[in-house]
């Protein structure tokens, strides 16, 4: 999620990064990062370009995406189901000890990442002066 709040604010169709300044500015390991945003690429979540002057970048269509659709990408929907004390049989009809407080918070998170594009949490963040490197 950094990785891509980092490109909504820092980059656009003329100004790329490049996977070893992503990595150096976020404080992550190259091939890790890489593999993950070559994932995105596919699913239009980011663009990319390869070459000398090429590297990864969000266009005008990627910021319109909801937070959703790179949870959904990268670790799937199943934590919006699961039970929060990972119990395999808990549902509405068997409900586990923390099972209604937790569905609560799980199905706020999904609202709030389902309603909420790249593109605002980058304006957010431009807005409040937000630091995204450690």
């Amino acid at each position: 999620m950094r990785a891509i709040l980092f490109l909504a604010v820092e980059s656009n169709e003329t100004k790329k990064i490049r996977i070893s300044e992503l990595a150096e500015e976020l404080k992550m390991p190259t091939p890790y990062l890489g593999k993950i945003l070559q994932e995105l690429v596919p699913k239009s979540i980011i663009s990319s370009i390869k070459g000398p002057r090429g590297g990864f970048y969000l266009t005008e269509k990627n910021q319109q995406a909801p937070l959703i659709k790179i949870i959904e990408a990268i670790d799937g929907l199943a934590y919006f189901e699961k039970c929060g004390l990972g119990l395999e049989d808990c549902s509405d009809s068997h409900p586990c000890p923390i099972h209604e407080d937790f569905k609560k918070s799980r199905d706020h998170l999904k609202t709030v990442f389902t309603n909420k594009t790249i593109r605002e949490l980058a304006s957010e963040i431009i807005a409040n002066e937000l630091i995204l490197v450690s």
